[in-house]
C-alpha cells in the first residue's frame, strides 16, 4: 500500500482542511507530524483510500469508505491532539 498521491489526497482534500489545527505540522501534503514525531498519512490502494493516525504504541488505520469513516478520523485526531 502506497502513501497517497496528489491526485489521491484531492479526493480528500476537505478531511485535510478538518485535520490541520495547532499542534500539527503537514510536513508535505498530507503527512502530519506532532511533536516530531509520524502522526498522520494517507495510503492510496485499489481498495480505496486510507488513513493511519498514530495512537498509543501503533497505528489506527481506518478505510475513508464514507463520511463515518471521516468522523472517526476526526474524532481520533481531536481526542490526540485536542
Amino acid at each position: 500500500m502506497k502513501h497517497a498521491g496528489a491526485a489521491a489526497l484531492g479526493e480528500v482534500a476537505g478531511l485535510i482542511e478538518q485535520i490541520r489545527r495547532p499542534g500539527l505540522v503537514e510536513k508535505k501534503p498530507g503527512v502530519f507530524y506532532r511533536k516530531g514525531q509520524a502522526f498522520l498519512h494517507f495510503h492510496e490502494d485499489p481498495a480505496g483510500m486510507f488513513v493511519d493516525v498514530k495512537s498509543g504504541d501503533g497505528w489506527l488505520r481506518l478505510h475513508l469508505t464514507d463520511m463515518a469513516a471521516w468522523e472517526t478520523c476526526l474524532a481520533e485526531v481531536a481526542r490526540l491532539v485536542g
